[in-house]
């Protein structure tokens, strides 16, 4: 029996419970042997993390991939798993050593750290996946899987050792993204950019064979800078070719202020005339632009700073190099400052020397780390790289021939730009907890790549041999005796980028390489649902080692959802306390309520605004379809089991068979196109305005009417439609639908494993025939049974003629509503010019439509009465005679005003809106606020006059 309240609470953990011990979402069920596979991965997230507001619209949007493909019979692996977050679970784990006042880190030493670690994601680890499971997510928990875990490490090792084997990863000096907290490079996903206002510093650099005088332009070349502490590493001053202020400056040569070297003038496009001064100092060692500029015309590399962000001078080489004598006393001056107080030190410095022109304010972007807070420094050291330009030519071939496609189709852009400006893959970071990099060094540096230690130390000793460093003899005493060769080579100490692992994870987690049954069944997936933000960053990247290693793309679709943002358009943040909790909202309003709103409101390339009172709303969604099972069951509402709703011969209920397999149809069509809302939208007006407000209402005469076959129908109908409506709820909203699923009657099989409402019924040639001979008007024949091509069901008489009577209803609580007549105050109803046929629905159903549109009567005219207001329903027209029921002319002045408010408001706002000012600086959310109001008044102002020229008819 279903409880008078419904209570989320009471029945997610139990529904749970049920799911994971009938082994509902096991993939390769007995039962699903020989069925057609569906495969996800899911996006891991990190084993530190909790529950976002993301994570929630991710999840729930494969969810109902999932559970709509299981119900549709399909084997369904969702893959679930975390990543090992390389940065954040060791940065978590040393806040912990530190609270606790126990060894750090480095007092542990490597392994001993690692096994608290380990010994944390034991504890602690699992926190994300079961607030997966309390948002109802439907995986195969049974194989979750970890980046880390023994069968994933070794996958990530067989890739590295082939791709270097094959000369795609390679050690390399470039500039990468460096945390002088953390001692570490990053990636670029991890740095922050943050607008801070700084200065814009002019210098003057004396010219080569001139007497510096800082009144005199001609004796020196101004650059612009935000970082001067970085000139002790200038190697050129850069100027545009075509700037006609400096062309006769190329080629020539300037002495840096303060060190002394001889650097050039070069011409490069990358230097802007327009901006700053039109000549930059170039550093290519610590700026990624002038990196490339040092290339292109093969400068120094001259790094300044020390991996904490100290200058760094004494005993540097490079800087040192060519320097004048004096230039020591310098660099043991500014040895060891950092680089914030270098900037300050140098700056006076330069202004004692006359070298500095002016100074101007300048606001600007400054990248961060997003853990560790510090400023992003570009640093030159040696890394592991991938050659990712060879590696996503086919990854760029298979988007562009379809065999990827992206929903929506404009990320195609976006990965295509990405992908055809790709940078070597920096793969390597100084961290303790990660892939530890499979490489070895021998005593005068060779690097040796194995998958194993042995294999290293094997290869090593044969190449010493070899080359006469070791003896044939010490080689063999070292392969045997572990003592003996002890420190002979040295592991990197290294761990790899979780995005490497990450980028093997739709095969890697299906058993490869060790085991290929899975693989074969299961790869490539059916689809990916992930974010926009990490296109590159995971998408791509799984392209590539998919393509590489499987030589199949990993996924035919990569839908992209987009963010869910507050409810006025703001990316929800920390500092700007903004942030919602999917958590909180699933103790208030319940798991289900949370995902429909998601699902309702993930349209195509649009942000979702949340608001809690959105949830609420479809809370009491939810509480409807609970109250409507409860009527259908205080009602005995049950289906037979020889029930067949296409033989039912009543008008209300083929009706309620025809457009519930209508809404079977847009549901799946949309769910198919991943139109989500469109999908929760088209079972919600079903639900909600259909089955609940129409149907429920017009069948309450029957079923509680004399005994009959019609009441019997109607029962086993009622039954039968609230069966169809709980499966198309089902991947928005399992919980409610499983237990009302369970509770309604007796069930054989889970809702989770019921087979999906099929869009069609399956007729026979010879059945198709029939309907199509039969007569329509013949009174022993129930009315016609169309059947399209495709065999589904539909009834267009029955349509037609509830259709009108829902239609003439809705149509007269408008007109109401807009005239402001009181629900007390009954209205007469006179149809104009009425067919027989009209004449007859009215006849038959004039008790119900009295009752539900508040009618004094309904009678017949050739024309409309005097004083009437006109509704066309359905090509014909009703009348309302509200002579003397309302005051006209107060209503015109009441809808007068109405529409002089809706003028101004739309006036004012597209003041602000023309205001260029206002739309480039006010917040976007603020802009799209004043958008969003300007279509509300607008709406507003259609449905005042339309009402005023109702009233205008009837005057």
């Amino acid at each position: 029996m279903i409880e008078k309240n419904y209570q989320p609470a009471d029945i997610e953990d139990r529904m749970s419970v049920i799911w994971e011990d009938s082994r509902a979402f096991n993939a390769g069920r007995p039962d699903r042997r020989d069925a057609e596979p569906f495969t996800i991965v899911i996006p891991p997230p990190n084993v530190t993390g909790s529950l976002h507001m993301g994570h929630a619209l991710n999840n729930t949007l494969q969810d109902i991939l999932c559970r709509f493909e299981r119900m549709r019979g399909r084997d369904v692996l969702w893959q679930p798993g975390t990543d090992h977050a390389g940065i954040a679970t060791q940065m978590v784990v040393e806040r912990q050593l530190m609270e606790r006042q126990q060894p750090g880190r480095r007092a542990l030493g490597r392994d001993k750290f690692l096994d608290r670690i380990w010994e944390w994601k034991a504890e602690s680890g699992g926190v994300i996946i079961n607030q997966l499971k309390r948002l109802g997510a439907s995986c195969d928990w049974s194989r979750e899987r970890f980046t880390m875990d023994e069968g994933l490490s070794r996958a990530v090792v067989k890739v590295f050792v082939e791709l270097y084997r094959q000369g795609l990863i390679y050690k390399d000096k470039r500039l990468v993204n460096w945390d002088p907290k953390l001692l570490t490079a990053i990636s670029d996903l991890e740095v922050q950019q943050i607008e801070l206002k700084g200065s814009l510093w002019y210098l003057r650099y004396p010219l080569e064979g001139k007497a510096f005088n800082p009144g005199d332009p001609t004796t020196f070349i101004v650059v612009a800078t935000t970082r001067p502490e970085t000139m002790l590493g200038d190697t050129a001053v850069a100027v545009h070719p075509d700037d006609e202020r400096y062309r006769h400056l190329v080629g020539k040569h300037v002495i840096l202020p303060l060190v002394g070297r001889r650097i050039p003038i070069v011409a490069d496009e990358y230097s802007d005339p327009e901006k700053g001064s039109g000549a930059v100092k170039v550093t290519p060692a610590h700026d990624f632009n002038d990196f490339e500029i040092g290339r292109r015309h093969n400068l120094l590399q001259v790094s300044v700073l020390n991996q904490e962000g100290a200058l760094a001078l004494v005993g540097n080489e490079d800087y040192l190099r060519g320097l004048p004598e004096g230039a020591m006393q310098f660099a043991e001056e500014f040895q060891g400052v950092d680089r914030f107080a270098a900037r300050r030190q140098i700056v006076a410095r330069m202004e004692d020397f006359g070298f500095l022109e002016k100074i101007e304010p300048n606001t600007h972007m400054v990248p961060h780390g997003d853990r560790s807070g510090a400023v992003i420094e570009p640093y030159l050291t040696d890394q592991w790289y991938v050659d990712a330009k060879t590696l996503a030519r086919p990854a760029v071939a298979a988007v562009r021939s379809g065999a990827t496609t992206f929903v929506p189709k404009n990320w195609e852009k976006t990965y295509f730009d990405w992908m055809e400006n790709i940078q070597p893959w920096c793969i390597s970071r100084q961290l303790w907890w990660g892939h530890q990099i499979p490489a070895w060094y021998g005593p005068d540096g060779k690097v040796f790549v194995a998958e194993t230690e042995e294999e290293a130390i094997s290869h090593a000793l044969g190449y010493y041999v070899e080359q006469e460093v070791i003896t044939p003899e010490q080689g063999r005493e070292m392969a045997l005796d572990r003592n003996k060769r002890a420190g002979f080579i040295t592991r990197d100490e290294d761990v790899l980028d979780t995005w490497f692992s990450s980028a093997l994870w739709p095969f890697s987690t299906l058993g490869w390489p060790d085991d290929d049954t899975d693989l074969k069944r299961y790869y490539p997936t059916d689809v990916l649902v992930t974010g926009f933000d990490i296109i590159f960053f995971w998408v791509a990247r799984m392209m590539m080692m998919g393509l590489h290693f499987m030589k199949e793309v990993p996924f035919p679709t990569v839908y992209i959802h987009a963010l869910v943002r507050d409810e006025k358009g703001a990316k929800m943040s920390k500092s700007k306390g903004n942030v919602i909790d999917p958590l909180h909202l699933i103790d208030e309003f319940g798991a289900d309520a949370l995902r429909f709103t998601l699902a309702a409101m993930a349209a195509q390339g649009r942000d979702i605004k949340l608001a809690a009172s959105r949830v609420e709303g479809y809370r009491n969604f939810a509480t409807k379809l609970w109250n409507a099972c409860r009527f259908a069951e205080m009602n005995a509402c049950t289906v037979p089991a020889d029930f067949d709703p296409t033989k039912a011969t009543q008008t209300l209920n083929r009706w309620i068979a025809h457009e519930t397999v209508r809404a079977a149809r847009e549901v799946t069509e949309a769910i198919e196109a991943y139109r989500f809302n469109d999908a929760a939208g088209a079972i919600y007006r079903f639900v909600w305005n259909v089955y609940c407000d129409w149907y429920l209402e017009l069948a309450k005469p029957v079923l509680m009417g004399e005994e009959g076959a019609a009441r019997v129908e109607t029962r086993a109908m009622v039954a039968w439609a609230r069966d169809e409506i709980l499966k198309l709820l089902h991947p928005f909203m399992p919980f409610i639908t499983e237990e009302l699923w369970g509770v309604t009657a007796r069930r054989d099989v889970l809702l989770a494993l019921a087979p999906w409402p099929r869009k069609a019924a399956t007729f026979t040639p010879e059945q198709l025939a029939l309907m199509a001979t039969t007569v329509p008007n013949d009174p022993m024949m129930p009315p016609p049974l169309v059947a399209l091509e495709t065999g589904e069901f539909t009834d267009p008489e029955a349509e037609a003629e509830i259709g009108w009577v829902v239609d003439l209803v809705t149509a007269i609580r408008s007109v109401r509503a807009e005239m402001n007549i009181a629900p007390a105050t009954l209205t007469p109803l006179v149809l104009s010019g009425a067919s027989a046929k009209t004449r007859e629905r009215a006849s038959r159903w004039s008790d119900v439509i009295g009752r539900m549109a508040r009618l004094a009567d309904i009678s017949f005219a050739d024309h409309p009465p005097e004083g009437s207001v006109q509704l066309l329903v359905r090509g014909e027209v009703a009348a309302l005679p509200l002579k003397g029921l309302i005051d006209f002319s107060a209503e015109k002045a009441r809808l007068d005003k109405e529409a002089a408010k809706a003028d101004a408001d739309i006036k004012r706002i597209d003041a602000k809106l023309a205001n260029e000012k206002f739309v480039a600086n006010a917040p976007e959310e603020i802009v799209e606020e004043e958008r969003e109001k300007r279509e509300a008044a607008l709406a507003r102002r259609a449905k005042i006059l339309e009402a005023m020229e109702r009233l205008k008819s009837a005057t």
